[in-house]
């Protein structure tokens, strides 16, 4: 990036998507996707036209199997003949296969590099999707990179970029270019930095692929919320994002809503930015791979310490400032008293733009006042995603807001401070042979208590134990009715039944003194 102040869109390539065209100068893009089995013709019909209803672009359907690829032939013939022309996509897990399947019936099909272990055989996918005019999502999640990767680059952003981009050189040594990307983690911060990375690396070698942007697992309810409009909120802050799908354990269609105010707060704020660069628009910042700044330690405030949360700004020993009153008489007062803290009080639209172009004054002038960043808007979600860059920028420490659950929400999402439970929560699919919503829910009451904790529950094997390596306890769907639960990435018990398997996790945690 060159300009981390004015926003400007990444310019990508315009892909064809069934009748909704993705990337280049098209809107954002919302989708979601489906959580009743694919081999349920008229339910799998029927979520898609409340998906589409509520606002969903585009629809993603999980195809396990050969099976279920070819049924969606007689889903999207009844989406279709309903009057609805949204276009369906492909989920695809495992088995090449089933992708050169799924490609008859769909407008996209979406793979995962790790499950090709000879990249040679995407050339027959390739050669599908362009006789039957269908695109192609090239879907990289942190949880599932191959062995081969994690043995050159380990589970980290860079492998995750290097699995997306051999994929990416295939597809442009064959030809083809109607594909979209996407890089996700459930830890919003991991994914905004190889998402960060990626579209370096793509910038580097001459690609403008579009991008799919979301936070995998982010749970339910408000914690889910504000998870995924800090990670996708950052993103579309510095201008990119083709398509958004924010990943709820909730039903598919309440995502859309979300989504949508996520786009719109970035996209209404970051539009309307006239900021002052001040001293350079981002040296001596390291956008790649942020790193807090050394600041002095004022009480409980810098110096490394955990971002501190005020409710209301200190009667003294503070400096309000914004780009707008950020002078040469603040600067040399700020540099004779090192203690005084430095409070971010944006003035205009673009609170992106001030929070970052304070603190990359400060950086630039080499002045090491603690930096509070000072937001009085209690939305949740509208808050989320605009504070969400210039935290996992690490440009604060701490924040003053008037509701300080929100703000430590806020500050848990972005990785920046954990106060309390954290939860890994994928949200559901064809996949899911479990009741996942209920079973989330109770396994949250029974354990709200486990500060620092990670627990993860996950609907199937496809997303557990990969995307939640990261977890204190994870609860795992086996098969239908039959749960595995883990300690770390062990496997503690296997398919042990459903109706045992909350209270066998709890009492685990509890022997284990947790």
């Amino acid at each position: 990036m060159t300009d981390l102040i004015h926003y400007a869109r990444r310019k990508s390539r315009e892909i064809s998507v069934g009748d909704v065209p993705m990337g280049g100068n098209n809107p954002i893009r919302l989708q979601s996707m489906t959580d009743t089995p694919t081999m349920d013709t008229e339910a799998s019909i029927r979520q898609v036209l409340r998906i589409a209803e509520a606002g969903g672009e585009y629809v993603r359907l999980t195809t396990q199997g050969t099976r279920e690829a070819r049924n969606m032939e007689l889903i999207h013939k009844g989406v279709r003949d309903a009057g609805c022309q949204v276009p369906l996509i492909a989920d695809v897990h495992f088995n090449p296969s089933v992708a050169d399947v799924a490609a008859l019936y769909c407008e996209k099909v979406r793979v995962n590099p790790g499950n090709y272990s000879d990249l040679t055989r995407l050339a027959t996918l390739l050669d599908i999707c362009r006789q039957h005019h269908t695109a192609l999502r090239v879907g990289v999640n942190h949880g599932s990179l191959s062995e081969r990767i994690t043995n050159l680059y380990g589970d980290t952003p860079r492998g995750i970029v290097e699995s997306c981009m051999e994929f990416l050189r295939i597809c442009l040594r064959h030809s083809f270019t109607d594909v979209a990307v996407s890089v996700k983690a459930s830890d919003t911060a991991v994914m905004v930095r190889s998402v960060r990375l990626l579209v370096t690396a793509m910038t580097r070698e001459g690609m403008d692929f579009p991008l799919h942007l979301g936070v995998t697992e982010a749970g339910d309810g408000e914690d889910g919320r504000i998870k995924s409009a800090v990670g996708i909120g950052a993103l579309l802050a510095d201008g990119i994002g083709d398509t958004v799908r924010v990943s709820l354990s909730e039903p598919p269609e309440r995502e859309i809503p979300v989504a949508r105010e996520i786009v719109r707060y970035v996209l209404d704020s970051r539009l309307k930015s006239d900021v002052p660069s001040l001293f350079g628009s981002q040296a001596p910042f390291q956008w790649l791979s942020p790193e807090r700044r050394q600041t002095t330690r004022v009480g409980d405030v810098g110096d490394g310490q955990p971002p501190v949360v005020l409710t209301e700004l200190p009667a003294s020993g503070v400096m309000a400032l914004n780009p707008y009153t950020f002078n040469k008489a603040a600067a040399d007062k700020l540099r004779r008293d090192p203690s005084t803290i430095v409070v971010s009080q944006p003035q205009g639209e673009d609170i992106v733009a001030e929070h970052r172009a304070l603190a990359f004054a400060l950086m630039s002038l080499g002045l090491p006042n603690p930096l509070l960043l000072h937001h009085t808007d209690t939305n949740p979600l509208r808050a989320a995603s605009l504070l969400g860059a210039p935290l996992i920028d690490k440009l604060a420490d701490g924040l003053v807001m008037p509701d300080e659950r929100l703000a430590l929400s806020i500050l848990q999402a972005s990785r920046e401070r954990i106060s309390k439970t954290e939860y890994i929560a994928c949200p559901g699919c064809g996949r899911t042979l479990y009741d996942l919503q209920g079973t989330l829910s109770r396994i949250k009451a029974a354990t709200r208590h486990l500060k620092g904790k990670t627990i993860a529950v996950m609907g199937c094997i496809v997303n557990g134990p990969g995307e939640m390596a990261g977890a204190d306890y994870g609860y795992v769907g086996a098969a239908r009715g039959r749960i595995s639960l883990y300690k770390g990435k062990t496997c503690l018990e296997r398919n042990i039944p459903e109706e045992q398997a909350v209270e066998r996790l709890l009492q685990l945690i509890e022997e284990d003194n947790d």
